[in-house]
């Protein structure tokens, strides 16, 4: 079991910075895939972006690229998600997944473990 706990929302103005922390507990960080993810109300959930286990490549959706860093610090158990130039578009809940395959993909049902998730409401 991963148990992952996300940190960082709020509430902020559009052009704004907000940075997302998700802290992974239970199994070794290093061994897994991690990605962000985000559902806005009335959407599905979305793949935001994601990163591989040493963090030597990353993947992020279109809309966000440019915009948002992923990142994670293995010796911290911990994954970031770095948004700047923050958009009204970009107001959802939150949530860091983790999966142990080496590239599970985009689509939400392929992570195993969740986080609870943080809001990021994004005012214009």
């Amino acid at each position: 079991q991963v148990q992952l706990v996300e940190s960082g929302g709020g509430l902020v103005q559009a052009g704004d910075s907000l940075r997302l922390s998700c802290k992974a507990s239970g199994r070794t960080f290093s061994n897994y895939f991690m990605g962000w993810f985000r559902q806005a109300p009335g959407k599905e959930r979305e793949f935001v972006a994601g990163i591989n286990r040493i963090g030597g490549s990353t993947t992020y959706l279109d809309a966000v690229k440019g915009r948002f860093t992923i990142s994670r610090d293995n010796a911290k158990n911990t994954v970031y998600l770095q948004m700047n130039s923050l958009k009204p578009e970009d107001t959802a809940v939150y949530y860091c997944a983790a999966d142990p395959s080496w590239f599970p993909g985009r689509r939400d049902v392929e992570y195993d473990y969740w986080g609870q998730g943080t809001q990021v409401t994004v005012s214009s």
